[in-house]
């Protein structure tokens, strides 16, 4: 399973970008985003489910951040919208067949992208 992460850029403070992560087995897997800053932990960021497009997010990006897929293209957008400078890093995409309560983990997640950099900053 491959995934490929594209859209990262510089904007600045309450600016917009979109996310795309795409994957040559969508359809069997559910597709998270995690993101990193330096010197911090990975940290979850939003995910979506393959059988139903059941969406989660954290309490940090609710209301700015929107997980869409589309199925013909094989691929999931994260649009990010109202973006802060706290929201710079790099941005991974992560695959697995099946997440729980605990998506937010890392180590929940079996397969990952190499990561597109996002850099909010005027």
């Amino acid at each position: 399973l491959q995934l490929v992460e594209s859209g990262g850029g510089l904007v600045p403070p309450g600016g917009s970008l979109r996310l795309a992560c795409t994957t040559s087995i969508f359809t069997s897997y559910d597709i998270g985003w995690f993101r990193q800053a330096p010197g911090k932990e990975r940290e979850g960021v939003s995910c979506i489910k393959s059988t139903d497009s059941d969406t989660e997010y954290a309490a940090s990006v609710k209301g700015r951040f929107t997980l869409s897929r589309d199925i013909e293209k094989n691929t999931v957008y994260l649009q990010m919208d109202n973006l802060k400078p706290e929201d710079t890093g790099v941005y991974y995409c992560a695959a697995v067949q099946s997440y729980g309560s605990n998506w937010y983990i890392p180590d929940v997640w079996d397969f990952w992208g190499q990561g597109t950099q996002v850099t909010v900053s005027s």
